[in-house]
């Protein structure tokens, strides 16, 4: 049985070859991860070729991710390269220092409007929350805080504010740039870092559209002022294509006791908006340097897929770690033990509501018919742009989706969606009547049905028309097929 949730791996110094890059998509890895923060423009279109020519060497689908750096905030750099502070020492952010001159008392800031955005009051967090600053004066080129957890602190360390609230925009010059390169390698999807809310994805779309790319828009949530208002999050979630539970970030910005529930309403909201949703951040931490993960590590990725996230995310595991390929392979271990469960098909998604459209009235009654009918083994659907498998899979099920299509923008991209699985299959070429047959016998290839199986079709009268599904139809493998 094919493996429902996806796992999205991030490429860097560990994979960055043909074997490498290889190794961890024969390893299970269904998308792979550009960091943007990382590398030159060069490395990443090396790491795009060889992705393409690894997919097409097995026959797979593999979706591109470009994950844009974003404004990320950060202190300057020490005389030293680093310092140890204190509790109850003054400690002081200066935007007039040198950038390499800072020292016990003070360092520079890249951030010049962090001054205007803080408050007496306000606690800062350096290097992911080690260090603690609590803010006691605020001058015209000067904060001065008072260090409430000390520790070391070295160079270009990141700085976030408890609560959120900073005033920096999503989308830098960089960013801007790096969008360009993205539409040119083909990114299947383009991930926008620290967006505040529905405007900074209309922008970052507009850029795309500008660049020539199709790609699908993934909104990574990690400031607290996005999940603080539902509002402003069920508008970047509309406005996105895929969300992101941005972790680290997140959990800094409105601190760890909250990021579990958080973490699942970000889940259930994307969910429900018929958006896809990957979760990321230290899921597999350990296997940076062990060849096996932590019994906590399994419980984290097993209940994300518990709450049916569409993809788990793997990063400095398979970018910089010693174990990639054994990182891969252990998300996919949990996820398919998770997956096994029980409980993992009950779905009670959309039941007391109206829907608009035709597609997604098919989508959503093609999952409860093969949920409750029994003898069905899997789902197929003839989709032109991918939204009638996306759409289905909004409910949860134990059954295979097949998304069966000859676009390849399409192929690609429902390689991010949780449980399905595409094929080629090019119904344009064939005659009316022999479509559902042939779409049977591509499922048969794949060992998940076998004569007798009940097995849901879902199409439109009109091949290769994007939105015109209308039609659901149940045949038993073995039948006579009109």
């Amino acid at each position: 049985m094919p493996r429902h949730t996806k796992i999205v791996a991030t490429l860097g110094p560990s994979t960055s070859t043909f074997a490498e890059i290889e190794a961890i998509i024969l390893a299970g890895a269904n998308v792979l991860r550009l960091n943007f923060s990382h590398g030159e423009a060069d490395d990443h279109r090396k790491r795009a070729k060889i992705i393409r020519e690894v997919a097409a060497k097995h026959h797979l689908f593999v979706a591109i991710m470009a994950d844009l750096q974003g404004p990320k905030i950060r202190i300057a750099r020490f005389k030293n390269q680093k310092i140890e502070l204190v509790n109850g020492a003054t400690f002081v952010l200066n935007s007039t220092l040198g950038y390499e001159d800072g020292d016990q008392h003070q360092v520079g800031i890249d951030y010049l409007a962090l001054i205007t955005d803080s408050n007496i009051g306000d606690v800062l967090l350096l290097d992911d929350g080690r260090v603690v600053l609590e803010v006691t004066d605020v001058s015209n080129s000067k904060i001065t805080t008072t260090v409430t957890t000390g520790g070391p602190l070295s160079n270009n360390k990141g700085i976030n504010r408890l609560g959120g609230g900073l005033s920096a925009k999503a989308l830098t010059d960089k960013d801007k740039a790096d969008i360009i390169i993205a539409a040119e390698i083909a990114a299947d999807y383009i991930a926008v870092s620290f967006p505040r809310d529905e405007h900074d994805m209309h922008e970052a779309r507009a850029l795309l559209q500008a660049a020539g790319s199709t790609a699908g828009l993934v909104a990574k949530i990690e400031r607290a002022e996005t999940i603080a208002d539902n509002e402003v999050l069920d508008n970047i979630i509309r406005a996105s294509e895929v969300v992101m539970v941005a972790r680290g970030d997140l959990a800094v910005e409105i601190g760890d006791a909250a990021l579990v529930g958080v973490q699942k309403h970000i889940i259930k909201r994307a969910r429900s908006l018929n958006k896809a949703v990957i979760t990321a951040t230290q899921m597999m931490e350990s296997m940076i340097s062990s060849p096996m993960p932590t019994r906590a590590e399994v419980s984290d990725v097993a209940n994300a897929v518990f709450d049916h996230t569409d993809a788990v995310m793997l990063s400095a595991e398979t970018a910089a770690g010693q174990y990639p390929v054994q990182a891969v392979e252990a998300m996919d271990r949990i996820c398919r033990g998770a997956e096994s469960s029980p409980n993992i098909a009950k779905s009670g998604h959309r039941l007391n509501e109206q829907f608009d459209n035709i597609d997604e009235t098919v989508a959503l009654a093609a999952i409860y018919t093969a949920n409750h009918l029994e003898g069905v083994k899997a789902i197929v659907c003839m989709t032109e742009s991918g939204a009638t498998p996306k759409q289905a899979t909004r409910l949860r099920t134990s059954l295979p989706v097949f998304a069966l299509t000859d676009n390849p923008d399409t192929q690609t991209k429902v390689a991010m969606y949780r449980n399905v699985h595409t094929i080629a299959f090019s119904s344009s070429k064939m005659q009316t009547n022999e479509i559902n047959q042939l779409a049977i016998d591509e499922i048969v290839k794949t060992g998940c049905v076998k004569k007798g199986d009940l097995v849901v079709i879902t199409k439109g009268d009109y091949v290769n028309a994007q939105g015109g599904t209308n039609t659901l139809k149940i045949i038993r493998v073995g039948d006579v097929v009109r």
